[in-house]
């Protein structure tokens, strides 16, 4: 059944792959992100199913704007995909709280405005789902992710919490929790990635489960990874902090990273 999706983060990454696939599905996608030639390019392909609707979900005024040019064109949503999102490592020898500041902003403040104009939508929509993408990090303290798992992690709770209190309306929560999957953000990652999907695989992988009639509270992978992590968050503390040690640096100290919406 077709479906009136807003994708945000869609211009790279799982957003640009996930955008393709549910395009060839033959949903109608608003797509969402600061860079506006791949969302064009996507236009030029899919011209009756894509709605532009460019935008920095950090931006409140932004965003409700966003919302309000969907609702113009469309008058509901029927999904909303909150997929924008950014890391940067914190260097413990050099604590930055305005890099801490930056990524809570965009991966948790920014969504949860996202959130407030998607519901307005959702609620007048078929089968309402919302879907947020988390990350696999959040299962577990990570050496240098203490920004972006806090923010991945307060994330997690707030899609949760929504869940719960959405459920009278009706509105279903999935929660998306990805591995490390290749794409311009994970390009400048200096340190290897076990079990690494790509974009496309990763993308191919979510919308299927979207699709299924009894949505899923969470999609998580790969299999391998999250069962390593969830594993480890139930040790004995002072066990788990031993084996996470040994994943710290010498220097204790890397290169922060910075993109914006995937």
């Amino acid at each position: 059944m077709k479906r009136r999706i807003w994708l945000t983060g869609a211009s790279s990454g799982i957003g640009l792959a996930l955008a393709e696939e549910l395009l060839n599905a033959g949903h109608e996608v608003a797509l969402t992100a600061r860079s506006v030639a791949p969302l064009e390019a996507l236009e030029q392909r899919f011209p009756d199913q894509v709605l532009l609707a460019p935008g920095d979900v950090t931006d409140l005024q932004q965003v409700t704007a966003i919302g309000e040019r969907i609702a113009q064109v469309w008058g509901a949503l029927d999904t909303a995909i909150l997929n924008a999102g950014t890391c940067e490592y914190v260097d413990t020898h050099h604590f930055d709280a305005r890099l801490v500041e930056r990524v809570v902003k965009t991966n948790l403040i920014a969504t949860s405005y996202c959130v407030q104009e998607a519901l307005i939508l959702l609620r007048l929509g078929k089968r309402p789902h919302l879907v947020g993408v988390a990350s696999s990090v959040a299962f577990l303290p990570l050496t240098r992710s203490e920004a972006y798992g806090a923010s991945k992690a307060g994330l997690r709770y707030l899609f949760q919490s929504l869940r719960i209190d959405l459920a009278h309306e009706n509105i279903d929560v999935t929660l998306i929790n990805p591995g490390f999957v290749d794409t311009p953000l994970t390009a400048k990652n200096d340190f290897a990635m076990p079990l690494r999907w790509s974009a496309p695989k990763a993308a191919h992988f979510i919308a299927q489960r979207l699709e299924k009639t009894r949505r899923p509270l969470e999609i998580s992978f790969p299999f391998l990874l999250i069962l390593t992590l969830k594993t480890m968050a139930i040790l004995p503390g002072r066990l788990q902090l031993a084996l996470s040690k040994r994943m710290v640096r010498a220097s204790g100290s890397a290169p922060g990273q910075r993109e914006g919406a995937q």
